[in-house]
């Protein structure tokens, strides 16, 4: 265990100083910093709790979540070989900062620490700690990682981050504390939609020529000849045929049939069943004379919707089930008093036809001068 307190003072200050900051650090309760190399069920209770402290507190950040991810390695887009790095800070034994690593070469050929969850079937990352804690944490940690005993490694490459995140305040004020390179960019749009809590309100305050389409839309399923329905899932005897029936619907298109491997099938099963087990399960499906024509999955988390993938059978694209179920949800949501729509990564063009606004998720890479490895 190595104590921030030390890797956090200038380097040129001497030894008797040095000593004295130590001292003085250690009276106003510094944060400890320790490092382990598994996911272990006596942290989950301490990791969501913290996650609830903090400002920018998304699901895919729980804990159980992160560990469903490492054991696929995302569904098989990093190896098997990757190394887990998790991250915590304490002080006096309180958990108040924590980021979860894995050591592996990037996309760029390079030995990396990259977040658990990174990169493609995880739409929001961040590192954990509440805002009062958040500068301290980031400055510690960019003072840990270089002595932390881990395989060589040249940059802290960190994607998913939501760009009204305060972390990427804290890391680049950390880096120039501390003499590391750091840069952002965008990398995706992430539009979402602030509900109301009214249909109508809402409706009224979209494009006129798509509030017309949205109700042109869903009149005419409503009043098809062909039974049209929708609903949720709630039984945990039939969410294994129902996640494979999602996955079925994903199929109808090429790109989502290349990229849903055994392994990626695998990935999908376990968030399901993790997001079921947690009550935060949002799997709609809209059917069309008994059979599955559209399919959602998403979280209903934190007083939002957030909406992870989706899937559409074009035998019934003349009904537009896409958007049927999609303007359903949304009138479902508004009744229900959910706060915002999220539809996370992607900017395709109906999102924002149902009104979305725009944000980005940034990466923020970080590279430790030479120096910093002792």
């Amino acid at each position: 265990m190595i104590s921030a307190c030390s890797t956090c003072l200038p380097e040129n200050i001497t030894k008797f100083g040095r000593i004295l900051l130590v001292m003085v650090a250690k009276g106003r309760a510094c944060m400890d910093f320790q490092i382990q190399s598994t996911f272990t069920e006596n942290l989950e209770t301490e990791w969501n709790d913290l996650l609830d402290r903090t400002a920018s507190h998304v699901p895919f950040m729980r804990y159980e979540y992160l560990s469903a991810w490492w054991e696929t390695r995302g569904g098989g887009e990093w190896p098997q070989s990757a190394r887990l790095a998790l991250i915590t800070a304490r002080k006096n034994g309180r958990l108040v900062g924590a980021i979860p690593l894995f050591h592996v070469e990037n996309y760029q050929g390079k030995p990396a620490l990259l977040l658990v969850g990174s990169i493609e079937v995880t739409d929001f990352l961040d590192l954990l700690a509440s805002p009062e804690d958040m500068d301290e944490f980031c400055s510690g940690l960019l003072g840990f990682l270089p002595n932390a005993g881990l395989p060589s490694w040249e940059i802290l490459d960190l994607y998913n981050i939501l760009d009204s995140s305060p972390t990427l305040r804290a890391l680049q004020t950390a880096a120039g504390q501390k003499n590391w390179s750091f840069t952002q960019e965008k990398l995706q749009h992430s539009p979402y939609i602030p509900l109301p809590g009214d249909w109508e309100t809402y409706l009224a305050g979209i494009d006129k020529k798509q509030r017309h389409e949205i109700r042109r839309k869903l009149r005419r399923a409503t009043e098809s000849e062909i039974p049209v329905s929708w609903y949720l899932v709630h039984d945990s005897a039939t969410l294994e045929q129902e996640t494979n029936a999602f996955m079925d619907l994903m199929a109808f298109e090429p790109q989502k049939a290349a990229f849903l491997t055994e392994l990626m099938r695998n990935h999908f099963h376990k968030v399901v069943r993790c997001a079921f087990d947690k009550a935060c399960l949002h799997m709609a499906f809209l059917t069309i004379g008994g059979q599955k024509a559209a399919g959602y999955l998403g979280f209903n988390y934190l007083n939002r919707l957030w909406i992870y993938n989706s899937g559409i059978n074009p035998a019934f694209r003349e009904y537009s089930p896409g958007w049927v179920l999609l303007g359903l949800q949304l009138k479902w949501a508004n009744e229900i008093g959910f706060d915002e729509f999220d539809f996370m990564r992607g900017d395709e063009e109906y999102k924002y036809r149902f009104g979305a606004l725009d944000r980005f998720v940034m990466r923020a890479t970080l590279i430790p001068p030479v120096a910093a490895f002792k």
